[in-house]
């Protein structure tokens, strides 16, 4: 008889095997051992199935292919073939820590938070890099700033699986930025933990990243805080912040949209204006 996992770990990846296996072998490696991996290969054409051969002996990795269809929808098929109460999620460019998933099982045990997340070293074309002081991580309410920029990094979460069950996970409609809406929607309720280590190690300056792949981010940003005045599950106090931060937003990426003569975009910002801000017009 197995013993239920302490963490079920979704991994998502498409044609990543150049960087995949890294990432698998930070879950073997893990001291923590009680978990299980549950790999999403969201339509991989490279060469992803004969690496995930050589893990077939490890009777808690289970590899599961599925049809293209985004990032967001591969973590989500990954979370309704869990078994664990905690979740946590790995990309697939990413590299835990020894010590991550050990450290995170204690913090649940001795803390209230529903989902926390840890800090995290930043490598960057190679090079080890200071995050920007505005990503300086720390515990608590994070919703007004959250409302800036995305500050949980999927990578270093970890959240109970009635919390994920709550929100219902990522949206499928965002091809960027699904992080920010659903760390959104959850912060607007819950207080996020910090374990104030770096137990993560998170790469960046590849070209199939999604920031390279969709430079003008605020516009699934503008969406995200629509959608989240439209929920209805904001305070007065929380309203006002989201209305502040959706104002500026409006301006400076309508002035991107005028300055590049982007008219649809420009169109889309008007309602937006028009919406919330009648008296702006």
């Amino acid at each position: 008889m197995h013993n239920t996992p302490d963490f079920s770990i979704i991994l998502p990846t498409y044609n990543r095997a150049h960087l995949l296996k890294r990432a698998i072998d930070s879950v073997k490696i893990q001291s923590h051992t009680n978990w299980e991996l549950i790999i999403i290969d969201d339509g991989s054409s490279d060469n992803t199935v004969e690496l995930m051969e050589q893990y077939n002996n490890d009777t808690r990795i289970k590899y599961v292919t599925i049809t293209h269809s985004g990032v967001s929808a591969a973590r989500n098929h990954g979370v309704t073939l869990v078994t664990a109460s905690q979740l946590a999620f790995l990309d697939s460019d990413d590299e835990w820590l020894p010590e991550k998933l050990r450290k995170q099982h204690q913090y649940f045990k001795e803390t209230d938070y529903q989902i926390h997340q840890s800090r995290e070293i930043w490598i960057r074309n190679g090079t080890r890099v200071n995050p920007p002081a505005h990503a300086k991580k720390y515990a608590g309410d994070l919703f007004s700033v959250s409302l800036e920029r995305c500050m949980i990094t999927p990578s270093s979460v970890v959240m109970t699986r009635e919390v994920w069950n709550e929100f219902g996970g990522f949206d499928t409609h965002y091809p960027a930025c699904e992080d920010y809406e659903l760390w959104l929607r959850i912060s607007a309720k819950y207080p996020i933990g910090l374990l104030d280590e770096d137990l993560l190690i998170r790469y960046g300056g590849h070209a199939d990243q999604l920031s390279s792949a969709y430079p003008a981010m605020d516009y699934f940003r503008l969406q995200a805080l629509e959608k989240l005045l439209d929920s209805n599950k904001l305070s007065l106090d929380q309203r006002s912040q989201t209305l502040q931060v959706l104002q500026e937003k409006l301006r400076i990426y309508s002035l991107g949209c005028v300055k590049r003569s982007k008219t649809e975009e420009l169109a889309w910002c008007d309602r937006l204006i028009q919406k919330y801000f009648p008296d702006k017009q």
